[in-house]
């Protein structure tokens, strides 16, 4: 099932609509979807090396316009639906405690969710409930999924086919690790968070 499935990435990364699929997927994961673009980036990349640059641009830039949504939808939902909540439940001062612990390091935070396997959608949408200024979580988001993109477009462009023989090679092991890191990221929100 597993090769299957991989075949079909790969066909659809050589696809003709290619480009407009990984801006959805890139948009869709800043704020609500749980799979990663590395799922279209890679084999994007792979099928095609000479526009790996441009893959990682499409990426980068929906993603970052996908982690404005999710800004906005912790600004927006949390007036109307968390802060009756928590004020209902007595957490008023803690969310306001929480608040400036986060702003004082949004910016890092911000960084370290978009660098890593880390569920951005959480940093995207808890940037906006605590107010982070804009400017700063757009900065750091262009930085941070720039880098983390490009990366992985650089590696892949540079070491291509045995990159690509690799994956083919241990993709069953590697899908457990994707998958494994996936649950840790939200095993670490839920009880770190």
């Amino acid at each position: 099932m597993l090769r299957r499935l991989y075949d079909w990435t790969m066909t659809l990364a050589r696809h003709r609509q290619a480009d407009r699929w990984l801006a959805i997927v890139s948009f869709i994961e800043s704020s609500c979807f749980p799979i990663p673009p590395d799922v279209m980036l890679i084999p994007m990349v792979l099928a095609d090396l000479a526009r790996a640059w441009r893959i990682a641009f499409i990426c980068t830039i929906a993603s970052v316009l996908g982690g404005l949504a999710g800004y906005a939808i912790g600004a927006l939902l949390f007036e109307t639906v968390g802060k009756p909540l928590l004020a209902f439940y007595g957490y008023g001062d803690q969310f306001q405690h929480f608040t400036t612990r986060y702003n004082e390091w949004g910016a890092w935070i911000v960084a370290f969710a978009a660098l890593t396997p880390f569920p951005f959608k959480v940093i995207t949408i808890a940037s906006g409930v605590a107010g982070l200024d804009l400017v700063v979580f757009t900065v750091a988001s262009v930085l941070a999924r720039g880098a983390r993109f490009y990366l992985v477009a650089a590696l892949l462009w540079r070491f291509g086919a045995p990159i690509q023989g690799f994956i083919e090679r241990n993709l069953g092991i590697l899908t457990t690790v994707f998958f494994v890191l996936l649950i840790g990221g939200f095993a670490l929100i839920k009880y770190v968070l």
